[in-house]
């Protein structure tokens, strides 16, 4: 399996049970999450949408940014590695996933 993103790629062994998943997708392929046109969101459409989905469920003060980053805070403070944090949230350095490894060793 592979996925390409804006400014890279990324492969990955495809378990049976990924692959059904992928399989049964309105898309067939890594999208996940699609428009009521059956089609992927752009970047800012799916922000725009996650704000739709937080207000609606009472979360004004959430951001689509601050799930991201209350995600990255959790899993290191899990123990989740610089290289588990890169492939959980597509980054390509440390640069950012230190931020969060860092701060979960001092507590």
């Amino acid at each position: 399996m592979s996925s390409v993103h804006a400014r890279y790629s990324t492969s990955a062994t495809n378990t049976g049970s990924v692959q059904k998943t992928i399989d049964e997708c309105p898309t067939g392929n890594l999208t996940f999450l699609v428009t009521e046109f059956g089609k992927p969101f752009t970047t800012n459409g799916l922000g725009n949408k996650m704000r739709d989905w937080c207000d609606q469920a009472g979360l004004f003060h959430c951001t689509t940014h601050g799930l991201r980053k209350a995600g990255a805070t959790i899993a290191a403070e899990n123990g989740a590695t610089d290289e588990e944090l890169m492939a959980i949230f597509g980054w390509t350095t440390n640069n950012q996933t230190t931020t969060y490894t860092k701060k979960a060793r001092r507590k």
